[in-house]
């Protein structure tokens, strides 16, 4: 029995040595030109606009294929310098881990003059990561009562 004990306690170690941690973050996506989306202008009410919340909020990486988890929200409200158009845009970016724009876009808010869709625009960017919907990180994970029941039920058919 303890040798079967030490078997079930070395593959229980082994198993909780998998058990990672995944930090996703759920964010409103829309976009309103001119005021033609009113639910994503502001003054923005959340509690209306549960269809534009995405969860976890997935995007695009510089130079890589696919969709990965977002770490922060996004919402970025400005006009564009060639024709006067107001552009509110909600979404959700990544940081790389790198120096570049894209990332750095992310890291800190601001207010200026930026490039989007090829075009100037002159507004603030304004990001989070302090909450969903913005928008609190949310910890997802393996739940350890899956781990540990069948080993205990091992233990007690013993």
């Amino acid at each position: 029995m303890l040798h079967r004990f030490k078997d079930i306690t070395i593959a229980l170690f082994t198993l909780l040595q998998c058990v990672t941690y995944v930090h996703t973050i759920d964010c409103f996506k829309c976009v309103s030109m001119n005021g033609q989306f009113p639910p994503c202008d502001d003054p923005f009410h959340n509690n209306h606009s549960l269809n534009m919340l995405e969860g976890p909020c997935m995007g695009g990486r510089k130079g890589r294929d696919g969709l990965f988890p977002a770490t922060s929200c996004i919402k970025m409200a400005g006009v564009f310098d060639d024709t006067g158009e107001s552009i509110t845009v909600r979404g959700c970016g990544l940081d790389s881990g790198t120096a570049t724009t894209d990332t750095e876009i992310i890291r800190m808010s601001h207010c200026g003059r930026f490039y989007y869709n090829d075009r100037y625009v002159h507004g603030c960017l304004q990001s989070c990561n302090d909450a969903d919907a913005c928008n609190s990180s949310n910890t997802e994970y393996l739940a350890l009562i899956n781990i540990i029941v069948p080993f205990i039920s091992l233990l007690v058919s013993s």
